[in-house]
């Protein structure tokens, strides 16, 4: 991949090289959010090519698609240098792009929105940032506590403790082993198999060619996942029923406190496999690495996965803005 040369900024090819300089500036933001990390944006960057560069030294991270240039993330560093890198980011976007559509930061997290307004009214959808531009509420990360995933107590988890129940009663030989991309490699790849042909099953005629391509993409971040695991620091657990994977779910630390699940799948077959390997997941991130705290992520816009993680009753939500450039 080639170096863009634009407004006098060199934007760098975004790989696996530039991890530790993109990890030293997101520690200094420290944020709980799931988008926050290198390996979540590397692993679903499958179809986009990704650049970097430095500014006011922050690290301004940039996609291009058809010839646009937009940032998945608002600039990472320290809160003065933020603000004014921003506004170098949006030069660059306008002067290399043909329309002002894909002019745009996204996941810009609530507490560095607080940096630029903070006068934001709370539960306001769409305000005004300074004069030159606007910001528009877009998804929000849900947030668990560790321990209410573990425990599942009270009758809000009543049904999460009975599927799990049911899946240990007719599963009892059933066995949790961390992921292993050489031991386990072949079968994620075969339960990935089994699950597209599984939900092709049930999809609606009218959302066909949109699944076809959503699932290119996770199948592509999946082979990405396993080939650069190592590599992403990633954290995984499989289920195995005799020596057929039957789930797998992978994540990472975002910070000291907090860990996201970055993807998970399990057999559509297998009754409570999905509940019970979240909790063994939580399990393992408690008490082997010191998480409080577990970020799923958003739901995407779906209303049946915003439900699910409802579910769960997180413990908190973590709204996420797109700003725009004011046009006119």
């Amino acid at each position: 991949m080639s170096i863009l040369k634009i407004k006098g900024h060199e934007l760098l090819p975004f790989g696996l090289d530039c991890k530790p300089v993109m990890d030293a500036y997101l520690q200094q933001a420290n944020l709980d959010t799931s988008d926050y990390t290198f390996a979540a944006n590397y692993i679903w960057l499958t179809h986009l090519s990704g650049f970097y560069t430095i500014i006011e030294d922050t690290f301004c991270f940039f996609v291009l698609s058809n010839g646009d240039l937009s940032m998945l993330l608002p600039p990472l560093g320290q809160k003065d240098n933020v603000v004014r890198a921003m506004q170098a980011c949006f030069r660059i976007m306008e002067e290399n792009n043909a329309s002002s559509a894909n002019t745009k930061v996204e996941y810009l997290d609530e507490t560095m929105l607080g940096w630029f307004a903070n006068d934001v009214e709370e539960g306001a959808e769409i305000f005004d940032l300074f004069a030159d531009y606007v910001v528009e509420r877009a998804l929000v990360d849900y947030v668990y506590e560790c321990e209410d995933l573990i425990g599942l107590r009270g009758n809000a988890y009543a049904t999460k403790r009975n599927e799990i129940n049911k899946f240990t009663r007719i599963h009892p030989n059933h066995r949790v082993e961390l992921l292993d991309p050489t031991r386990h490699g072949e079968g994620i790849n075969t339960l990935m198999n089994h699950w597209i042909s599984e939900r092709m099953k049930y999809l609606p005629t009218d959302q066909t060619d949109w699944y076809i391509d959503g699932i290119h993409f996770e199948r592509q971040a999946v082979k990405r996942m396993l080939r650069d695991y190592k590599a992403l620091d990633l954290i995984g657990l499989v289920i195995l029923l005799d020596d057929r994977l039957a789930g797998f779910t992978v994540g990472e630390k975002i910070n000291a406190k907090t860990a996201s699940v970055i993807i998970e799948k399990t057999d559509f077959n297998v009754l409570g496999a999905a509940q019970f390997i979240f909790r063994e997941f939580a399990k393992v991130l408690a008490h082997e690495y010191g998480v409080t705290h577990i970020n799923v992520g958003d739901d995407m816009g779906f209303e049946n996965l915003k439900k699910v993680k409802l579910s769960y009753r997180p413990s908190q939500l973590i709204p996420k803005y797109t700003v725009y450039k004011r046009q006119g």
